[in-house]
């Protein structure tokens, strides 16, 4: 999508910056931020995260690492247990990767270039760009969902936002749009536009400087952009979690496997595709050669249900006591009150904060 700048985009940006400077009010701890270690920890946060739970990860997270060389020498698990209920682990992951990347191989110096930045493990074009032009103010244009709604609406872009075309034809017209001369302020502006204005669910369209040339407006149409070609297609996982308890300890493993809650710690797990009956999972070959046949059964919590992009959990917890049984080679024994040290997936963290394992994990 080659094309020169038009009356139509030069308007666009002059009433976006127009807007960005009457009536943007939007409160953020990272916002007119230059350090790019902080930028790069608010971008890697907020994907998929939403501001308000972003803000309080973001800010305890710069509290116990300050700087990239804080969070490189910082132990896996220290780091995970900051993370942990932000979801998407393989952030967290990359995020340590690459901090002991950028402190052992560069000398703990942020690098400054886009190319430099992309080239970073877990940093795609709208982090780099994003990086780029609010630490370095580089003229590169973000593109992310708020950008691209905000462009399909406003020039009725009927491209799938979803496909290979679609990326490059927005990609294309942000950049074309972008401020050269004050790209950090333009991407910020576009985003905040995009997340208070020009909203997925109803737009302030008559609040809109932007509305008297706008396309879907115009048209009537402002719900039918962005359009998108894929179905997200979900699935359904039922996780059944023993509890094991032997004298003041419980078991627990970490989950290795590259799935949802990788590095995470969880117990003893039985999990099916379809819903059981409490009878089903107890005397299930699985859980019986993993646990034995002789224990005791304290408490069947309700199930407990998340949900992620792609798929749904629903967990159900039942608590149980052994005596003498081996742990097997995949579990390990923890005493109770060293439980609050690790990290566990959201979902084994709201059982234990409604129920009555010991207060120490709580």
């Amino acid at each position: 999508m080659s094309q020169k700048i038009s009356k139509k985009h030069l308007f666009f940006t002059e009433k976006l910056l127009e807007w960005n400077r009457l009536y943007n009010n939007r409160k953020m701890p990272w916002k007119f931020e230059k350090d790019p270690y902080k930028i790069w920890i608010s971008e890697i946060i907020l994907q998929q995260t939403r501001v308000e739970q972003g803000t309080m990860y973001y800010n305890n997270f710069i509290k116990m690492f300050p700087n990239i060389i804080k969070l490189a020498s910082a132990s896996d698990a220290e780091v995970y247990k900051v993370w942990e209920g932000l979801g998407y682990y393989s952030r967290c992951r990359n995020l340590i990767a690459t901090a002991k990347f950028i402190a052992n191989e560069m000398r703990g110096v942020f690098p400054k270039s886009y190319d430099e930045i992309l080239s970073l493990k877990g940093i795609g074009p709208y982090t780099a760009a994003a990086i780029s032009s609010f630490a370095f103010n580089l003229p590169y244009a973000v593109v992310d969902g708020n950008v691209m709604r905000v462009l399909s609406r406003f020039f009725g872009i009927s491209t799938s936002i979803d496909s290979n075309e679609g990326k490059k034809t927005f990609n294309e017209l942000a950049n074309l749009l972008l401020d050269k001369k004050q790209p950090a302020i333009y991407n910020q502006a576009i985003m905040d536009f995009g997340a208070t204005v020009c909203k997925p669910q109803l737009p302030l369209c008559n609040q809109c400087n932007l509305a008297s040339n706008c396309f879907s407006y115009k048209k009537n149409k402002v719900n039918e952009y962005p359009v998108k070609e894929k179905k997200l297609i979900k699935k359904e996982r039922w996780f059944y979690y023993f509890i094991v308890r032997q004298k003041d300890s419980v078991w627990i493993r970490r989950r290795e496997k590259k799935d949802i809650w990788q590095n995470l710690y969880e117990f003893v797990l039985l999990e099916k595709l379809t819903k059981l009956n409490v009878n089903e999972i107890i005397k299930s070959d699985e859980i019986q050669q993993t646990i034995g046949k002789s224990f005791t059964i304290k408490n069947i919590g309700e199930y407990y249900r998340q949900q992620l992009t792609h798929q749904t959990i629903h967990a159900l917890f039942i608590e149980i006591e052994i005596k003498k049984t081996p742990i097997p080679e995949e579990y390990f024994a923890v005493k109770t009150a060293e439980l609050e040290k690790l990290s566990f997936p959201k979902i084994i963290k709201d059982y234990i904060q409604k129920n009555t394992l010991p207060p120490s994990i709580k």
